[in-house]
């Protein structure tokens, strides 16, 4: 008997382990092809919350703060970059994304460049905030540090995305994280915002936020109290101007407040059939690209002394007189950083829109400062050296201070071999003395590229000012359907302004997307000529020498529209998992977190009318016998009781995005006609 127990005791335990083996074999089966669906389906059925899921834990293998030696940062666009306000020799880089054609990968990585070493260190942290772009981060004032909010994420192929309403303080010292969680009502989420420091306040205005529908320009400015760690919505003044909503506009520090000036929206307007291509007499309503070019100064009062706690500061907007020789033409992506009462701006893309199907851009690489008080522009441009001063200079590498000690260094050298060798002290001048010995490798003599022109010209090109020198890092430029992001980082002395310092330049990533005027000639042409074509615009672009006018290619427009025709069958026939979401199993519209039950029906009306169709036909009701005022009807109701249904569901995925600080889930699929248009870089 006890032999049979234990056969059977064996048998039950061999059974089990086969069972795990083909559960494991299972599970690895659907790994593999849930990947390939993934890199295969221009659709991208993506779960978001699973990928940052997955960052978080990676973040969690960090159990320190870490700093080591590193090469430059990867290619990025969209990044943050600023001076250490408590270390006149750093520079901080955070976050951005860089997209190539086909994927887009956005970055959490935090870096720091040590000017007076010449070395770039990676800071690594278990509390980093997740992968963004279209941050915003600024100085913390009088409470020291720097303040980050917001930015947006995407699945790789940009099918999904959304944006973030979490608030961090970084501490420049020891290279902490900390996330704020503030008192009561905080700003919503956003992209393309801007932040600036006044005393002990954070002043966060405009940006822009994407919805179903549209792409929604913000116009609310908010003030975050850094001593009572609350959010201020202040009202304004009743019959007051205040700047439009718009995003990626300067906004910079002032002793009474903030000044801000320029920014981009889109702005809604109708076009006749003559102004659309084809003619007709139709008129259609667009969304029109808006460079805008007003000036408006924030006055910030500080609420007295003996206020009630958490009384909010008195603000007012005023306008100012549009500034004095500003750039022309107005320019988009002209970022602007602050150095001592000036805004210093550079590049910027000018569009004059001809078609429906593209926009020809010219792109600059000027140099301007902005002087706040005076509310005018002046160039900057770069001094030649004159002749006495190359030659002074030259001499100086002769005989100024370092010459002379290395002129002495060789005499005591002569001097000590002579003694060595028993000749006079007299002959010492005829003695050659070898001191390569001492002098540094050839890598560490090779001083960094000094350039007599501006870097190339781009838009969007991350800023930063330490000690008087101007440092430009990235951009973005465009040519026909392709995008550079340029892989560089500049600096030029505002004193001097005697040249261009290239701290490192790399040649931009291959581009994987559509190219035009690439396509080869059916008839057979000189395949020389194609080669030489193709080697000018995979090498170095900083060979142009003329103002390019290019096609702009807004990608995430595109990709919105390629998605809404060619793959909406895609879409149709799967569940809409790319909502955070849940499996959907009766096959019906599923509402999204944060979206009303108006905003459910709006964006799902066709499909609620088909299913009421369908269910009628089922019970030998004929569609056509009801108006249409009462489909409408009943396919609401259908929709708010889907609704009601799924409120707990949908309740516990709001919660758990709102604690990763997420704002609302978008699929670009579900975009409009003109939604698009306000897609891209112009953003």
């Amino acid at each position: 008997m006890a032999k049979d127990k234990k056969g059977k005791s064996e048998g039950k335990k061999a059974k089990k382990e086969e069972k795990k083996a083909k559960q494991a074999k299972k599970g690895e089966k659907k790994e593999k092809v849930k990947a390939s669906k993934a890199n295969d389906s221009d659709a991208e059925d993506v779960d978001l919350d699973e990928v940052l899921a997955e960052f978080a834990k990676k973040q969690e293998q960090f159990l320190k703060v870490t700093e080591t030696p590193c090469e430059p940062p990867r290619c990025r666009a969209s990044a943050t970059f600023i001076a250490s306000p408590a270390n006149d020799n750093e520079l901080f880089l955070f976050g951005g994304e860089y997209f190539n054609g086909a994927l887009a990968t956005f970055f959490n990585d935090l870096y720091v460049y040590m000017i007076n070493r010449d070395e770039w260190r990676l800071i690594t942290s278990p509390n980093t905030p997740l992968p963004r772009s279209g941050h915003a981060w600024c100085r913390g004032g009088n409470a020291g540090g720097i303040y980050l909010f917001g930015g947006e994420f995407s699945s790789p192929k940009q099918g999904t995305f959304y944006h973030y309403n979490d608030f961090w303080r970084f501490e420049p010292s020891n290279r902490e994280w900390t996330r704020i969680e503030g008192k009561g009502k905080s700003p919503p989420a956003r992209s393309g915002h801007r932040m600036v420091y006044y005393k002990n306040y954070i002043v966060m205005f405009g940006g822009f936020q994407d919805t179903s529908q549209q792409t929604k320009y913000l116009g609310d400015l908010w003030l975050y109290d850094t001593q009572n760690y609350v959010w201020y919505n202040p009202a304004l003044p009743l019959a007051t101007q205040k700047p439009d909503a718009r995003s990626s506009f300067s906004f910079l520090p002032h002793e009474g407040g903030a000044v801000l000036y320029g920014g981009y929206s889109r702005v809604k307007t109708t076009v006749t059939g003559k102004q659309m291509k084809g003619g007709g007499q139709a008129q259609r309503n667009i969304l029109k690209p808006m460079v805008h070019q007003d000036c408006f100064f924030l006055r910030i009062i500080q609420p007295p002394a003996d206020s009630p706690p958490n009384t909010s500061p008195t603000v007012r907007w005023e306008r100012r007189k549009k500034p004095v020789n500003s750039p022309n033409p107005p320019r988009a992506g002209a970022t602007m950083t602050y150095h001592k009462g000036r805004g210093i701006m550079f590049g910027g893309v000018h569009d004059v829109e001809e078609s429906e199907e593209g926009i020809e851009s010219e792109f600059f690489n000027g140099l301007f400062a902005w002087n706040i008080e005076r509310n005018r522009y002046f160039p900057l441009t770069l001094r030649k050296p004159r002749a006495n001063q190359q030659r002074k200079a030259q001499g100086e590498g002769r005989g100024g201070r370092r010459g002379r000690g290395q002129a002495n260094e060789d005499e005591l050298l002569r001097n000590l071999a002579a003694l060595q060798t028993g000749k006079s002290l007299a002959d010492v001048d005829d003695m050659v003395v070898d001191s390569r010995k001492d002098e540094p490798d050839e890598s560490e003599q090779r001083a960094k590229e000094v350039l007599m022109e501006f870097p190339h010209p781009r838009f969007n090109a991350q800023l930063a000012v330490q000690d008087d020198v101007f440092y430009i890092y990235g951009g973005t430029f465009e040519k026909g359907d392709r995008e550079f992001t340029f892989d560089e980082m500049y600096a030029i002395d505002l004193g001097k302004l005697d040249g261009v310092k290239q701290i490192f330049s790399r040649e931009p990533e291959n581009w994987l997307g559509s190219e035009d005027g690439d396509s080869e000639d059916d008839d057979g042409s000189d395949e020389d000529d194609e080669d030489d074509e193709d080697e000018d615009e995979e090498g170095d672009i900083k060979m142009t020498d003329e103002k390019p006018l290019h096609t702009e290619s807004a990608r995430k427009s595109k990709r919105a529209a390629s998605i809404s025709t060619d793959d909406a069958s895609t879409f149709d026939d799967t569940p809409d998992d790319t909502t955070t979401a849940t499996s959907v199993d009766d096959n019906m519209p599923h509402p999204r977190p944060f979206e009303s039950r108006r905003d459910f029906f709006q964006r799902t009306t066709n499909e609620w009318q088909e299913v009421l169709m369908t269910a009628l036909r089922w019970k030998g009701v004929q569609p056509e016998t009801l108006s249409v005022k009462e489909i409408k009807t009943r396919a609401f109701e259908m929709s708010e009781e889907k609704w009601w249904d799924s409120r707990e569901e949908i309740t516990a995925l709001e919660d758990e995005q709102e604690a990763s600080g997420i704002g609302e889930v978008i699929t670009l699929a579900d975009k409009g006609e003109g939604a698009g248009g306000g897609a891209g870089r112009r953003r």
